[in-house]
């Protein structure tokens, strides 16, 4: 079992992804904890994941003040932390015109400062142990932008500068950099999507409802997180966007005005 024993925690936890990635760790023999808003969904999932160890810890993105205090009860349960997997976070469907900068300012809040805030929080004790990995939940828009995500990629292009750099700093520590990238995913993410004036947008796009599992995301993701990969990018035929892009730009520019993302 690659994870047995390890203490794996993980952000927005208590659905989608983080639901999948929390069962995947549980069977690789981790203990897990479970971090998000919600208490009772936390729950749930707990449940899901025996006879695994789990810690329930409520944790809100927005309040970094929290964190050391969240740090101190992982530690006093557990001893130490092997893998942090920043998971948590909101998306968006709005076109950048009509999209409040109150948007922009929550997407940045939760997605990026609330990341790395975490991040600094766990880093410390990751040092003292000379050893861990932090593992970012990303997106295929951290590496292009798309219609109706503006705020969302510019969050997530924002998680990929700051983790690269980190990476770089990191290297003689023993503790690695995962950025897991994402494309279209079945969860509920489109339907807590952020719309032009912060409202939900209350329903299911297409696009997301025809992606991957969040299962398949799980099992690969996790595998790709013991092989300590970089960057590892999963999905569907969207997945290619990152090459079109990178040796065919005009090409993938004129491709996207035709995709379908909603």
């Amino acid at each position: 079992m690659l994870f047995s024993q390890q203490v794996i925690w993980i952000t927005g936890a208590s659905a989608g992804i983080g639901e999948a990635l929390a069962q995947e760790f549980a069977r690789a023999g981790a203990r897990l904890v479970l971090s998000a808003r919600n208490v009772a969904a936390l729950q749930r999932v707990a449940i899901a994941c025996a006879p695994a160890q789990v810690l329930v810890l409520p944790l809100d993105l927005t309040k970094a003040e929290s964190f050391p205090s969240c740090v101190e009860q992982v530690l006093a349960r557990y001893g130490r932390i092997d893998v942090l997997v920043n998971n948590g976070g909101i998306s968006q469907r709005s076109l950048a015109l009509e999209t409040s900068l109150d948007v922009h300012r929550r997407l940045m809040e939760v997605n990026y400062f609330g990341t790395v805030a975490l991040t600094q929080a766990v880093l410390p004790q990751l040092i003292r142990q000379q050893r861990g990995q932090i593992v970012v939940v990303s997106s295929l828009v951290g590496l292009f932008g798309s219609p109706y995500r503006s705020a969302y990629a510019a969050s997530k292009h924002a998680l990929h500068g700051f983790f690269d750099s980190l990476r770089a700093e990191l290297w003689q520590t023993g503790i690695s950099v995962t950025l897991i990238c994402p494309g279209f995913i079945r969860t509920g993410v489109s339907i807590n999507a952020l719309t032009a004036d912060g409202s939900p947008q209350g329903t299911m796009d297409a696009a997301t409802d025809q992606g991957l599992c969040p299962e398949k995301l799980a099992h690969a993701a996790v595998r790709a997180i013991a092989q300590r990969r970089r960057e590892v990018y999963i999905g569907g035929r969207e997945t290619l966007g990152v090459y079109v892009k990178r040796f065919v730009p005009g090409l993938f520019s004129r491709l996207l005005r035709q995709a379908m993302v909603r």
